[in-house]
């Protein structure tokens, strides 16, 4: 995809394509057995497991257009343009929080990736677009939800250097 280190998206595309293949058969195999089960008790106006099988079917339909279209958008994507020497896609920062004097991690990720608490931020978030484009040694202010922040930028991987 453009970086030496060969597909960095590979990890998500199959949990995408895993999913799509459940969903894939529950949509062809087993909805269809159900709603047949389902008809055969006779009338589906107060049919609680018709509708609940009709349900499931948009349901499914409606996940799979959107992993199809994720699946599309990532499979697409031009890593090559990433910066080698600042902060951008899965870059791995270190920050010291200049007012409590605490170091945090951060790695930016994809969306379906983000985990706040695992300090997997995207580059959508407030901490994450404040980081784009930055380098070891700045300082960095953001405004998130709690109020403004300081940081120094103390160490950064890029996505060349990650394993």
């Amino acid at each position: 995809m453009g970086t030496p280190l060969g597909d960095p998206l590979a990890k998500i595309k199959q949990k995408f394509h895993e999913e799509i293949l459940a969903l894939s058969h529950e949509l062809t195999v087993d909805l269809p057995k159900e709603i047949a089960k389902a008809r055969a008790h006779g009338d589906l106006k107060e049919n609680a497991e018709y509708k609940y099988a009709k349900q499931r079917q948009r349901q499914v339909r409606g996940r799979l257009r959107f992993l199809r279209r994720r699946m599309g958008d990532i499979c697409v994507s031009d890593l090559s343009h990433l910066p080698k020497d600042s902060a951008g896609f899965g870059s791995r920062i270190l920050l010291l929080d200049l007012k409590r004097k605490k170091k945090v991690e951060f790695k930016i990720v994809i969306a379906e990736e983000a985990d706040a608490a695992k300090g997997m931020i995207t580059a959508a978030s407030p901490i994450g677009k404040a980081l784009l484009n930055h380098k070891v040694g700045d300082e960095i202010e953001v405004e998130t939800p709690a109020g403004i922040k300081k940081f120094k930028l103390l160490r950064l991987k890029t996505i060349y250097e990650e394993e």
